[in-house]
């Protein structure tokens, strides 16, 4: 039984909006029809708009996620080449504390093989090494801002041309509207609004 009265407001409902729609005016359709199009419209871009804010507050965490990448990398190299250099030092030390016993004070014949000589040539090597690392990271830095920048021109771009070809959307749709009103006249309606 509760389906039949849940049927019978539906048929109502729908006599109701069919007798309204029926009874009013084209223009009056027109003018609700313009005002149902216009909120849905004003509603989209209010959700653009949420969206756009909500993703303007997660630039400062993305901006932050960036730079501790940038310092931790940085770091991260910066003892890596602390502990390979401290590493590299008592290595050395030992070589040096093991070849002097056995060498003594016995001239070596060639300076290039005195453990003086290969602990500045090893030295000269892990600063180099450093150094590569340092610049290799500089050199990803300045990419990834490049890149950064390119895409923001071409977001701006984007931006400028979406103007522009919606200024167009606007111009021909008045070009239209003014053509179908001028032909309606000559045809001697007057019901278009």
């Amino acid at each position: 039984m509760r389906i039949n009265s849940m049927s019978s407001k539906k048929e109502e409902q729908k006599t109701t909006v069919t007798s309204n729609t029926t009874t009013s005016s084209p223009s009056h359709q027109l003018q609700e029809q313009h005002h149902l199009v216009s909120r849905s419209l004003d509603d989209a871009r209010d959700n653009i708009r949420k969206s756009t804010d909500e993703a303007r507050s997660q630039i400062p965490r993305y901006t932050q996620a960036v730079n501790d990448y940038q310092e931790q990398t940085i770091q991260a190299v910066r003892e890596i080449a602390d502990n390979y250099v401290e590493a590299q030092k008592q290595i050395i030390n030992s070589i040096q504390s093991a070849f002097t016993r056995y060498v003594g004070n016995v001239n070596v014949a060639t300076n290039w093989m005195s453990p003086r000589s290969i602990a500045e040539l090893y030295a000269n090597v892990v600063s180099s090494f450093a150094n590569t690392v340092i610049t290799a990271t500089r050199l990803t830095n300045n990419m990834i801002f490049g890149n950064m920048e390119a895409f923001k021109t071409s977001i701006q771009q984007t931006k400028d041309n979406t103007k522009e070809l919606s200024r167009i959307g606007v111009n021909t749709a008045k070009s239209f509207e003014q053509t179908s009103n001028q032909n309606a006249r000559r045809d001697g309606r007057t019901d278009i609004v």
